[in-house]
């Protein structure tokens, strides 16, 4: 009896031991499932932040303009949040990707997405912005989406927070410093860089190689925007809104109306271009994008922020394109005013074109850059700062390099990326393999051999 006993209490105790290692199995994998979840998304969030800082000022500005908050801060201040929230978000998901820093960057992804989550609802709810720009121009989502995503991102970052210990470590604690310091330098230059420059990928419909009258196509059978007309009318000092459907007789008297969009049709990549000539007021649209020849676009979305330090080379690519018998237009939002100060200012000799303002943003993210166009189809971008010389404009275009569509490829560019991010974390793991832990394995038995020795003396 005793025996059977004892053999129950044996099992009992091995059917639990047996649930409780199925269950601290099960809690691990859901521990890093999330912790590698959060760290997918940072790192793809805050690199695409990071490769176009600009874009992220835009979006920061549209979000304190939609809350009148656009005049609280100073103007530098929506491109260094930019800067800060990509480099935070890439730090974060790089910290989760390797398990180091499992304290900081496990809060920073919870308190992240406490910030982000009711933002993303109120976004959902009322809509004051049309997207949230979290992955940029790379991947765009709904508010709704946003929010539904937040919320799994919230979940996920709450169980990596709350068993922070069970996150698989792969660098050690003293070599995480090196890893951790590298990716902040990494960010922060590959976000200089760019801002420099131009971003190192392009997502948006005007990148290179781009023709932007087929960007600007309907496709055939493509389903047009619905829109329901409402009519204010009045009659004996009542005012009342009727449809095409109900709209009343002759005795009532019209005041107003308004469309409304009710069902979302198609809409081509390209949809806002359009060249106003400040000289005529005529649309020249489609005369420039069917040009068979050349023509430079100069954009500068504000010509009172514009940067006009490289002036003097825009003005000799001018000279060089009138020389040759190419278009050169400046395309801007600015008023009459402003134009009028810019050219007394750079002596400017070019004609210009009145185009909205977002489009401008939208086509290259430097004030003021350089385009170049043949028959439409963009060939190369330039920003201020790399704006060509003499010394790259020797004959016509037709015979030299820069007349050719700049070659870019998305392959080669995140080859780059890949070689110069993650070739010196893999040396700083190597050295972790091979000599930091490698050291702390040796170290407890060099210290057993020497109380072994002390023993026997």
């Amino acid at each position: 009896m005793e025996e059977t006993k004892r053999i129950a209490r044996q099992g009992s105790f091995y059917a639990r031991w047996i649930t409780d290692k199925n269950l601290r199995l099960a809690r691990w994998a859901g521990v890093n499932a999330c912790r590698f979840l959060l760290a997918a998304v940072f790192i793809f969030s805050g690199f695409v932040k990071a490769i176009d800082p600009l874009g992220s000022q835009y979006k920061i500005e549209d979000y304190l303009t939609a809350f009148g908050m656009i005049t609280w801060v100073p103007s530098f201040v929506p491109l260094l949040l930019a800067i800060c929230l990509s480099s935070l978000e890439f730090f974060t998901g790089v910290c989760l990707l390797f398990g180091i820093k499992k304290s900081v960057s496990t809060s920073l992804a919870l308190a992240l997405m406490v910030v982000m989550t009711p933002l993303t609802l109120y976004l959902a709810i009322f809509n004051p912005v049309s997207d949230c720009g979290c992955f940029g121009d790379a991947w765009v989502l709904t508010n709704t989406q946003t929010f539904l995503k937040n919320v799994v991102l919230l979940v996920a970052a709450i169980v990596a927070f709350k068993y922070k210990r069970q996150i698989i470590r792969f660098i050690s604690v003293k070599m995480q410093w090196a890893a951790s310091l590298y990716t902040l330098l990494f960010v922060f230059a590959l976000s200089f860089y760019c801002l420099r420059h131009l971003p190192i990928l392009d997502f948006r419909p005007y990148k290179i190689g781009q023709n932007i009258l087929a960007g600007m196509a309907v496709p055939d059978g493509a389903k047009p925007d619905v829109f329901e007309t409402y009519f204010t009318l009045e009659k004996n000092g009542e005012k009342k809104e009727f449809t095409l459907d109900n709209y009343p007789d002759s005795t009532w008297t019209f005041v107003d109306s308004r469309s409304v969009l009710k069902e979302k049709g198609y809409e081509p990549p390209i949809h806002d271009f359009s060249l106003q000539d400040l000289k005529t007021g005529e649309d020249i649209t489609e005369d420039v994008l069917t040009n068979m020849g050349y023509t430079f676009l100069l954009v500068a979305h504000r010509l009172e922020e514009a940067d006009d330090g490289y002036i003097d080379l825009i003005n000799e690519v001018y000279d060089y394109a009138v020389e040759h018998g190419y278009r050169f237009y400046a395309l801007t939002s600015s008023p009459a005013e402003e134009i009028a100060r810019w050219t007394d200012r750079t002596g400017a000799e070019y004609p210009y074109c009145l185009v909205d303002d977002i489009t401008l943003k939208t086509m290259i993210r430097s004030n003021p850059g350089l385009i170049l166009l043949k028959y439409g189809t963009i060939l190369n971008k330039w920003s201020d700062t790399d704006i060509p010389d003499e010394y790259q404009l020797t004959d016509k275009l037709e015979n030299i390099p820069l007349g050719k569509q700049k070659p870019h490829s998305t392959a080669t560019v995140m080859g780059y990326v890949l070689l110069w991010f993650f070739v010196p974390l893999l040396v700083v793991l190597g050295i972790d393999l091979l000599m930091v832990r490698r050291r702390e394995k040796l170290a407890p038995s060099v210290t057993t051999q020497a109380g072994e020795k002390g023993s026997k003396k």
